[in-house]
């Protein structure tokens, strides 16, 4: 079963950057999810820093749900 391929156009400059990211025998298919792999972990990283900074008065005690 082949996958759908999709166009995404990319400025010259992106291109090159992408291009640099990129390992030998990698695709681009696997860059770019690599890197959104990457992306997602940071925001939850982000998120866990965020939730670890509130003051504990600002969250709802178990016991009280």
């Amino acid at each position: 079963m082949s996958k759908a391929t999709k166009r995404i156009p990319v400025t010259e400059e992106r291109w090159k950057e992408l291009s640099e990211l990129k390992e030998a025998g990698e695709t681009y298919d696997d860059l770019l999810g690599e890197l959104i792999q990457e992306h997602q972990r940071r925001q939850l990283a982000e998120r866990a820093k965020t939730v670890r900074e509130v003051d504990s008065d600002e969250l709802t005690s178990l016991d009280e749900l």
